[in-house]
């Protein structure tokens, strides 16, 4: 049996710490290894984690507090945990959306602190809790998905036809497959590339053809949690100013690094894995947007595409 992600053993926590907390007796360690299905060591591990986990500033006493005593564990909630929330509907609909995942953990009670929130939470918006809620996570083919899955649970390798957006490129890749997972209204595929000879992730509404293959893949003890985009230590680094109006490539793409500057612009480290996606970006930005510091060949890739752009639509 395959080690759980970093993603599951979180899921598993939040479940545990509800069921925890609505004991002012405690929980004995031996029995809530046996309600989640786990050993003694990692549940000591998950609540040593725990144990770090508040709200801002982060003092004492807006921290979980986690007691071990006499082989029984108390989870002691602050204070902020009891105040009222404000939600507007979609942050709610998203709260009972990952309430009602984090429920579905074996050893989760169904009658308990968590499910009951739910519940009340539900009742608001006047929703079913026990119907399916439809979530658009983008326009993955079902069939590539099932198709990459089969071979996740089966530790096959599968052969991938793949756009690679920001090079504006086919390739044919042989891929070690991990896992898939939503993020940001995508779907995502991780594990190693052949062609690359490194671990990828990839979009899979961007793979134009899955194929399985017959030969076994190998498949970490525990797979790395990557994200949508992982940059290498050696992909240059751009670093640009930009205006209030620009903000928001903050939020929408990874940044490295994020300094206030005079003026109300805001300074910006980027790694840059594909030329082609940041002469688009650069593009798009216009003058919202100073390339401060960048490798030569990048320095001008903003103006360089606008000629190239303004050459196109003159020949026609």
């Amino acid at each position: 049996m395959s080690r759980l992600t970093a993603d599951d053993r979180v899921r598993r926590l939040l479940s545990i710490v509800p069921w925890i907390a609505a004991r002012p007796d405690g929980v004995g360690v031996d029995e809530l290894c046996g309600r989640f299905g786990i050993d003694r060591k990692t549940l000591l591990n998950d609540l040593t984690t725990l144990s770090f986990v508040g709200v801002w500033p982060y003092s004492p006493d807006a921290q979980v507090e986690v007691v071990i005593e006499d082989d029984r564990v108390f989870v002691h909630l602050p204070q902020w945990f009891d105040r009222p929330l404000r939600l507007t509907p979609d942050q709610a609909l998203a709260l009972v959306a990952s309430g009602a995942s984090l429920a579905s953990v074996p050893g989760a009670d169904p009658d308990g602190p968590l499910a009951r929130g739910l519940a009340k939470l539900a009742a608001t918006l006047g929703i079913d809790t026990d119907s399916a809620i439809d979530v658009d996570l983008g326009a993955a083919d079902p069939a590539t998905m099932d198709r990459l899955q089969r071979a996740i649970d089966d530790r096959q390798q599968v052969e991938l036809e793949y756009y690679t957006y920001g090079r504006d490129e086919r390739t044919n890749r042989v891929v070690d497959p991990y896992r898939l997972y939503a993020d940001q209204g995508n779907w995502y595929l991780t594990g190693y590339c052949h062609l690359a000879e490194d671990e990828r992730v990839f979009r899979v509404d961007r793979i134009q053809q899955v194929s399985v293959l017959a030969t076994d893949a190998a498949v970490p003890e525990e797979p790395p949690s990557l994200g949508a985009f992982l940059p290498a230590a050696d992909d240059p680094r751009v670093v640009l100013d930009l205006a209030p109006a620009a903000r928001w490539v903050i939020e929408q793409y990874p940044v490295e690094a994020v300094e206030p500057r005079p003026g109300g612009t805001t300074r910006v480290t980027l790694a840059i894995t594909a030329p082609a996606w940041f002469e688009r970006l650069l593009v798009r930005l216009g003058a919202d947007a100073t390339v401060v510091s960048a490798p030569d060949d990048l320095a001008d890739a903003g103006p360089r595409a606008a000629r190239r752009i303004r050459d196109r639509y003159r020949d026609r």
